[in-house]
């Protein structure tokens, strides 16, 4: 199994599984029994795999390019890896071939003990190539409709790895998932603007008076700040509509779902404690600050779980 503690120096998988440390919610905590921890990690190599080649920060040298099987020509054609990935996570679901990356080499195990299946996987690709397709989003409608293919089927497939998926818990599942994603997108709004993206709804924008350049400012206007804030409680909505699946499980998939939902509550809190202002630089929750968002989640779990 490929976890953080087991690649070479040289695998370009220890970059990509090292930024499991930078997330706003604890991807694979210590409190999870080892199995699952190991199914999580790598199902974050996987996806944060995909999300480093839409975003073109693979590491440096072309070395996840070879291991696809592409050369030195099509080593930042995101296009042409993402297809090479797709052809990779065919392997994982074929019992006849081996992948041939080592993050899907880790993930074949976790794929077969649990039964999963290549619809949430091809999702997280789809919304890839989306993204150096559709670099704007004209209505919010069609910001949730992208994060249906970009954070809901992460929350489906841990899920499936603790055997606890049920409709009423995958539409809460989905909720959290799309809150986490537009808490993310607000947060790093700079950072996708150097890349020519734009997750604000166009429609927003114009309501509050915000344009392109605007958000290029090195500090967010007072109408920035609105439309800011305005995204953020959507956000908070979705994710207190979503906090009944944590009340819906037991034991340490509780302690799990808490985590993930208290990271998107303290990170809005920390945009807020930054007066909205996002462009001077992402806003990043405290570790007392989401110890509370989880300690709140988990007494409003009790009250509704009955447990």
């Amino acid at each position: 199994m490929t976890t953080a503690r087991h690649v070479r120096a040289d695998d370009p998988s220890r970059t990509t599984l090292g930024k499991a440390a930078d997330e706003n919610f604890p991807v694979a905590p210590f409190f999870l029994p080892r199995a699952w921890r190991d199914d999580l990690m790598a199902v974050y190599g996987y996806a944060r795999l995909v999300d480093d080649i839409g975003d073109g920060d693979l590491a440096p040298g072309g070395a996840d390019a070879r291991l696809l099987g592409l050369g030195p020509e099509e080593a930042a054609d995101r296009l042409a890896l993402l297809d090479a990935l797709e052809r990779d996570l065919e392997r994982v679901f074929d019992a006849g071939a081996t992948p041939h990356h080592p993050l899907l080499r880790a993930l074949r195990p976790t794929v077969r003990r649990r039964g999963l299946t290549p619809e949430p996987f091809l999702g997280l690709l789809r919304a890839n190539r989306q993204d150096q397709l559709v670099r704007r989003y004209e209505t919010y409608d069609d910001l949730l409709a992208y994060c249906e293919l970009s954070a809901n089927p992460v929350g489906r497939i841990v899920l499936g790895i603790t055997g606890t998926a049920t409709p009423e818990r995958i539409r809460r599942s989905d909720e959290i998932c799309t809150a986490l994603q537009i808490v993310e997108h607000l947060q790093d709004v700079a950072e996708d603007l150097g890349r020519d993206r734009v997750y604000l709804p166009a429609e927003d924008l114009k309501r509050f008076g915000v344009t392109e350049d605007d958000l290029a400012r090195p500090t967010a206007g007072a109408a920035v700040r609105s439309l800011i804030a305005f995204q953020a409680d959507r956000a908070r909505a979705l994710l207190h509509a979503g906090t009944p699946l944590v009340g819906s499980v037991h034991g340490r998939l509780r302690l799990l779902l808490a985590g993930f939902t208290a990271g998107g509550l303290a990170a809005l809190d920390a945009i807020a404690d930054a007066g909205f202002d996002v462009l001077a630089g992402p806003p990043k929750p405290t570790k007392p600050s989401l110890a509370r968002r989880a300690g709140t989640v988990l007494l409003r779990a009790r009250r509704e779980g009955g447990t």
